[in-house]
């Protein structure tokens, strides 16, 4: 018996998660991780930029292969590096919303992840002249009423499947895109992070990792489009 009431509180949290982060529980359907599984496409997002000098290296392998990416910003984020966010943009890639800042303390007071979303739109507009119709939310957090306040914002929640799930702590790249190689299957989104909470961070490894990600699925065959290619939405609200 105390046993069992010592592993109560693990499966508390193991049901929370299930419900409203894991990609692949039924109430993800709101929350699509994934677009149609017909052709070898992949879309490559990357979310907590822009951070230096990692996006910028980011966007030079992408320049690279010709491929095209979905970057989820933080608006706090883009206020310290506008002409990355602007960069994005005018390589032709897909800026969506990330929140402000990225803190999970938002979630618990009301109104407060709303005002975040909502003066992130405006700093995005501001400074790239675009107004993103794709949101992710941190953490990929599902709660139904969040969903229901993007979409009455003119957005469309995406969540997709992490490429490695220890890349905060920067394992091996190589180690990293063998397993966001391994996972990949037609129509997946695979999220890398360019950046750490909206706090920056040394993103070394995962600059790695998504050179030898593209490689290898270049290799088997897959095609890279952004989001709203995948998903048939907007990517922009005109």
């Amino acid at each position: 018996m105390i046993v069992l009431i010592g592993l109560l509180p693990l499966v508390v949290l193991g049901a929370a998660y299930w419900l409203l982060m894991s990609p692949f529980a039924p109430s993800a359907r709101d929350y699509p991780y994934h677009g149609p599984a017909g052709e070898r496409l992949v879309a490559l997002t990357f979310d907590d930029g822009p951070n230096e000098p990692y996006t910028s290296q980011i966007l030079d392998i992408l320049a690279a292969y010709g491929i095209r990416a979905t970057f989820f910003h933080v608006g706090q984020c883009v206020e310290r590096h506008p002409e990355i966010a602007r960069r994005v943009v005018e390589a032709g890639h897909v800026l969506g919303n990330h929140s402000l800042s990225h803190r999970f303390g938002t979630y618990l007071r009301p109104g407060a992840f709303e005002r975040e979303v909502g003066q992130t739109q405006r700093i995005l507009a501001q400074v790239t002249g675009r107004t993103p119709a794709l949101a992710r939310t941190p953490w990929l957090w599902r709660q139904p009423a969040l969903l229901r306040m993007l979409r009455r914002g003119g957005l469309h929640p995406v969540a997709g499947e992490f490429g490695h799930a220890l890349e905060v702590f920067q394992p091996s790249g190589v180690r990293m895109a063998r397993r966001a190689v391994a996972k990949a299957r037609p129509g997946s989104i695979l999220i890398f992070h360019d950046g750490f909470d909206g706090r920056g961070g040394d993103r070394t490894e995962t600059v790695v990792a998504v050179r030898e990600t593209i490689e290898g699925l270049l290799a088997r065959g897959y095609r890279f489009v952004t989001v709203d290619e995948l998903l048939g939405v907007p990517a922009y609200q005109t």
